[in-house]
């Protein structure tokens, strides 16, 4: 059986490692019950550099050493694949997750040493490519879901491999092979009174997918909408489209699988990363939240603070959960029952108040719905976290007053996010040429760049500049209404305090690299 490295690159260098990954350990268990040998070596975690993963690579001869995340961890997996191949040559390479499914053909041109890029959902792949390699068979072609090389080393698209739909079949991730106390220690958070009370808390998931078709999210072919089609060139690509369906694990599994971790590992906060809630709750009928939250309190999951109905602060066991929700789709009752059984938080992708933007987003909420939401999600007991956005296409000084008029009205304080283009989504394909623009022509750069929204990258707005942004953003986060209007007003002279830290088109990605500190200098000024 085959030797298995898997390496988690880092995620967030600027924040603490706090989330496990999920997706890798959950391809490690599937590996282990088919009998392989395998290590995991997590970056995330250890923040130990390169020459403790040189040792690690250099520690067996692995026969497959297989990495993989979103495309923000680009920069740190293009570091990682550079040691992995020049301390162990002879390893098969393999990389998977959304950094190759959104792009294949241009991650494999960019990163070399990859052999093999897993296309889309593993859970059939991964297995079925290791058994290959078992055999000494290296001749991917006729393998399902995939980006092989051929003779050349040119990247080769198979045929989309169809996602699996019974969830339940799968093992539970392989938490042994994760140094879960680095997690643990770096547990609480400023969420709710729960969250910030945790000491072990850890990521679960409950379903893939998501049925909306928001225009900034990139669902990377676990919800059934990519296709492996010719382009006009007549070679093989990814396109992604509107098909979308949503898969859930039952609640029995979700609540075994979390009665495990409070034997093994005293988990006392289970963060669910599904993409949304409540979208799968509709799939459900309405049903899966509400089966979720009963049979979490029959198992003797429920908080004693919710049990017995006093303050969260006084709590004596049990195990808490938090997750994301959409504003149209929160029930009272839902939320009621999901209170009861411990659940925390919930984020809320508010995103914006304006109408227009909330029209174009795609994402079928209205500022009625944003407004009511967190007023029903508190009326629950259960804290929501809006998540606030600008700079999208159609942003404009009166979109960004509605925003701030109605977050004062909430009294939510909240530092936005930027409107980014992430790869997979339709914002990057209709954003392209000029993102290419802003890069000089290098989308390697702008994917290198790429990290959780909180910085400015490729702009989309039509309106407004990436230094008018880093401003908006701080008057979004003061909800300084006078300011805003001030800066309205005296736009002119503030395009003129700009004109000395022009950034030559083309050069856009130096901006967080060399002048981002004197452009939000002068952003503070406005």
């Amino acid at each position: 059986m085959a030797k298995i490295l898997m390496i988690n690159p880092v995620i967030r260098e600027e924040s603490a490692p706090q989330n496990i990954p999920y997706g890798l350990t959950l391809l490690a268990g599937i590996a282990l019950e088919k009998g392989h040998q395998v290590q995991f070596y997590d970056e995330n975690a250890w923040r130990k550099g390169d020459k403790v993963i040189a040792e690690v690579c250099k520690a067996d001869d692995w026969d497959v050493i297989a990495i993989g995340g979103l495309t923000t961890t680009y920069g740190s997996i293009k570091k990682i694949l550079r040691i992995v191949k020049e301390v162990s040559p002879k390893s098969f390479i393999i990389a998977g997750g959304g950094i190759i499914t959104s792009m294949p053909k241009e991650i494999m041109a960019w990163l070399k040493d990859i052999d093999l890029g897993i296309i889309g959902e593993a859970f059939v792949t991964w297995p079925e490519v290791l058994a290959k390699i078992d055999d000494k068979d290296f001749d991917f072609s006729k393998t399902l879901g995939v980006c092989y090389r051929d003779k050349e080393g040119n990247p080769i698209l198979t045929n989309v491999r169809p996602n699996i739909k019974d969830l339940d079949v799968l093992p539970y991730p392989a938490w042994d092979l994760l140094p879960l106390e680095i997690y643990f220690k770096n547990s609480q958070n400023l969420l709710s009174e729960a969250a910030f009370m945790a000491k072990r808390r850890i990521d679960v998931m409950g379903s893939l997918g998501c049925s909306l078709i928001c225009k900034f999210c990139w669902h990377l072919g676990t919800t059934g909408d990519m296709l492996v089609e010719e382009n006009e060139a007549g070679i093989k690509d990814v396109r992604f489209t509107y098909g979308r369906n949503i898969r859930y694990f039952s609640p029995r599994y979700i609540v075994d699988m979390v009665k495990i971790l409070v034997k093994k590992y005293n988990v006392d906060h289970a963060y669910f990363v599904d993409e949304n809630f409540m979208t799968m709750d509709v799939a459900s009928g309405r049903t899966w939240l509400k089966e979720l939250s009963d049979l979490w309190i029959k198992e003797g999951l429920q908080p004693t603070s919710r049990r017995d109905g006093v303050p969260d602060d006084q709590n004596k066991g049990g195990v808490f959960w938090s997750g994301t929700s959409h504003a149209s789709l929160a029930q009272k009752e839902t939320l009621d029952k999901m209170y009861q059984a411990g659940c925390s938080s919930l984020v809320y992708g508010i995103e914006s108040f304006d109408p227009v933007i909330l029209k174009n987003l795609g994402k079928g909420v209205t500022q009625k719905h944003n407004l009511e939401a967190p007023r029903i999600c508190m009326e629950s007991g259960i804290i929501p976290v809006p998540n606030i956005m600008i700079g999208f296409p159609q942003e404009t000084f009166f979109s960004i007053r509605t925003t701030i008029e109605c977050m004062i009205k909430l009294g939510i304080h909240a530092k936005p996010h930027f409107a980014t283009p992430y790869p997979g989504s339709e914002w990057y394909y209709t954003y392209k040429d000029s993102i290419l623009e802003q890069y000089n022509g290098d989308l390697e750069a702008f994917i290198e760049d790429l990290g959780d929204a909180s910085k400015i990258t490729a702009v989309i707005s039509h309106n407004f500049s990436p230094a008018q942004l880093l401003g908006l953003q701080m008057i979004v986060m003061q909800r300084n209404l006078r300011l805003l209007d001030q800066t309205e007003k005296q736009w002119a002279a503030a395009n003129a305090l700009m004109k000395p830290l022009a950034v030559p088109k083309g050069s856009f990605h130096m901006v967080n690299k060399k002048i981002q500190a004197p452009i939000e200098e002068a952003s503070r000024a406005l």
